[in-house]
């Protein structure tokens, strides 16, 4: 039997990648190998035929407003990738001026507002009756009363979710993951990286690009921090730019490609993601069988991910950062943290994993 599965992320999700871009890209590149049919949607505004698909499969729980009028016109069974994140602490800590005032609104009324901000600002509507008029929470609830199946990345993250959204719906976890044809041991390195210490990830506050610059400056290490800048997170791009302009051992780069930046990594000594929260952060396993050691945040699901193998930093502490990132540095490679990722977190097994999640769903 050949299955047939539509694959429906948000609208922004190639001309903003993140990491569930990648997510979605190597999930589908791996099913087509195992011989499902895979089709990615991301144009909400056009009809869907779901007569042909098996199944759907959404992801971002934390944007129910893009799930929500596809469930409301079909009866076609769904999976969710929750993909479920928590940046309470991060909104609690970093807004400022007029956007203080959303310190009183709890998580989900927050992202509520936030919806509403994108519609006021650059015209993206609100696509369901129910999630205007019931809110992001009930919306969320409705989501994951109705799914199949949830496809957590991780123990931590169903547990996280639950605690905020109780369900009883079931749930397999699928690893995120890293693809071992673009890192490997037969990739050559730039030598123009040669020990340096990376950050790659997309510039935004959540990421935390600039505490890191902070820790950085008054050191003798080469930074080079690789991302686009967040199209909502442009003043803060160029914060980061104007802290690190007087820095000759810090330099950014917007955009490489993966078979580029494989070879970077296979140069470098460090990579540092001191994110507020990270599931588990893709470009930390990419480093990681590349042979850099790991500097990442302890807030989210990493630790489930890593566990003692890699050097953990607290976001808002710049000294944290400085202190976890030399001692990184200074570390001799740790060869466990590379056969660990490359047991347990390959997207084939992703792949394989998504599959019997499919199967377990169709075969109720």
């Amino acid at each position: 039997m050949c299955l047939s599965i539509l694959m429906i992320a948000r609208q922004n999700l190639y001309s903003s990648p993140g990491g569930d871009t990648v997510q979605i890209d190597m999930t589908a590149k791996y099913l087509r190998r195992l011989g499902i049919s895979i089709t990615i949607y991301t144009q909400h505004a056009e009809v869907v035929d779901f007569d042909q698909f098996d199944l759907l499969h959404f992801f971002n729980i934390i944007r129910p407003d893009d799930i929500l009028p596809f469930i409301e016109k079909t009866n076609t069974p769904f999976v969710v990738s929750t993909i479920y994140v928590d940046y309470a602490e991060y909104e609690k800590a970093n807004r400022k001026g007029i956007l203080t005032a959303l310190k009183l609104f709890d998580a989900d009324q927050v992202e509520y507002i936030k919806a509403i901000g994108r519609y006021v600002k650059n015209g993206t509507k609100i696509k369901s009756g129910y999630y205007l008029w019931r809110g992001h929470n009930k919306a969320i609830r409705k989501i994951l009363e109705k799914a199949s199946l949830l496809l957590p990345n991780s123990e931590s993250e169903y547990k996280r979710l639950i605690e905020r959204y109780p369900t009883k719906t079931d749930y397999r976890t699928i690893v995120n993951a890293v693809d071992i044809e673009s890192f490997n041991d037969s990739i050559g390195e730039d030598s123009k990286y040669t020990n340096h210490v990376l950050c790659v990830g997309r510039i935004e506050g959540r990421k935390n690009q600039l505490n890191l610059i902070k820790a950085l400056l008054d050191t003798k290490l080469e930074l080079t921090i690789i991302g686009k800048p967040s199209p909502n997170h442009l003043i803060y791009y160029q914060k980061c730019k104007q802290t690190a302009q007087n820095a000759s051992n810090i330099k950014f780069l917007e955009h490489v490609t993966h078979k580029e930046l494989a070879t970077i990594f296979k140069a470098a000594k460090v990579h540092v993601l001191p994110s507020w929260f990270e599931t588990t952060g893709l470009s930390s396993l990419e480093a990681a069988i590349m042979d850099c050691n790991l500097v990442i945040t302890p807030k989210g699901d990493t630790q489930e991910y890593f566990g003692d193998m890699v050097f953990y930093c607290e976001p808002d502490n710049i000294q944290s950062i400085r202190n976890a990132v030399l001692s990184a540095y200074d570390a001799p490679v740790n060869p466990q943290l590379k056969r660990h990722v490359l047991t347990n977190y390959t997207w084939q097994k992703a792949a394989e994993q998504t599959l019997l999640a499919y199967k377990e769903v169709l075969t109720k």
